[in-house]
């Protein structure tokens, strides 16, 4: 018993295992980053529903800023053929 050595690893198997746990960080990172916009769905589902107006008021908000952007840009037909609400109505993202 005192002359129990614990087994070698061959090169072949650290390599894969740098490459499984690669793969485990990685998806680690992937489910935090589920878990962020989770809680972010969350956050603004609990406030919709504790705040109704809030909701309209988006609205007014979004069509207002297609308004404000169709006179600062010049773009008159895009704000008579989107309607509020519409998915295509939403302001870009920058």
């Amino acid at each position: 018993m005192a002359d129990f050595k614990p087994p070698e690893l061959p090169q072949n198997d650290s390599e894969d295992l740098m490459g499984l746990n690669k793969d485990l960080e990685r998806m680690s990172e992937d489910v935090e980053n589920i878990s962020v916009q989770l809680t972010c769905m969350i956050y603004d589902t609990v406030v919709l529903r504790t705040s109704p107006e809030l909701a309209a008021a988006m609205l007014k908000l979004e069509a207002a800023y297609r308004r404000c952007r169709a006179a600062v840009c010049g773009d008159q037909q895009s704000e008579t053929d989107q309607s509020p609400g519409s998915p295509s109505a939403a302001p870009p993202q920058t």
